[in-house]
């Protein structure tokens, strides 16, 4: 590595991960994630890393300005990751209730996982309110594109794959590619 790659590198990479790390504010973290890009673990809930969870990737877009944020906001949150999960650039992982994701799990840049409303419809409920919340389950070897989102209540089987600029906002099954606003199957994959 040449001396302008390793300025480089603990300028633009390893003082904002470590930046980051100290904005943090979950305490209840069990296992520890792989930071290529920072990320800002909030919230009261729990956060459960397996091995080998990696989160950013330099040869992406964003990864220089952005961070992937998760938050389990309330005491009874958490976000399970399973091993073996890579997340591109900037990913927004926010659980009210729950948020579960396998084995294996690929996700592309500028992804969002929201398992809740975040406000309430109603004007007089709004700001105050708490929002409508249902879990998400992402199984093994899901693979997610870019640009994705994924609302509450949803369930992606196993093996499935969700195409760049979906929102999820139903199941979907295993074996099965799906794509579109709102995400539909589109094919089963053998």
């Amino acid at each position: 590595m040449s001396l302008k790659s390793s300025i480089k590198n603990i300028l633009f990479v390893k003082l904002r991960v470590l930046k980051y790390s100290f904005l943090s504010e979950c305490q209840n973290v069990t296992g520890k994630p792989i930071a290529n890009q920072p990320l800002l673990l909030n919230g009261k809930g729990k956060l459960f890393f397996d091995s080998n969870c990696k989160f950013g990737y330099k040869e992406s877009p964003m990864f220089y300005s952005s961070y992937c944020y998760i938050e389990a906001r309330n005491t009874d949150s958490e976000i399970i990751f399973g091993k073996n999960n890579y997340f591109n650039n900037n990913c927004r992982i926010e659980a009210n209730v729950k948020i579960e994701f396998g084995n294996d799990v690929l996700v592309g840049v500028n992804c969002s996982f929201l398992d809740n409303d975040g406000h309430d419809l109603a004007n007089d409920k709004r700001k105050s309110g708490i929002p409508n919340a249902a879990p998400i389950r992402i199984g093994n070897n899901v693979f997610i594109g870019d640009n994705v989102t994924i609302l509450k209540g949803v369930s992606i089987g196993d093996n499935a794959v969700v195409g760049n600029g979906s929102l999820v906002t139903k199941s979907i099954p295993s074996n099965s590619v799906a794509v579109g606003n709102p995400a539909k199957v589109i094919r089963e994959l053998n």
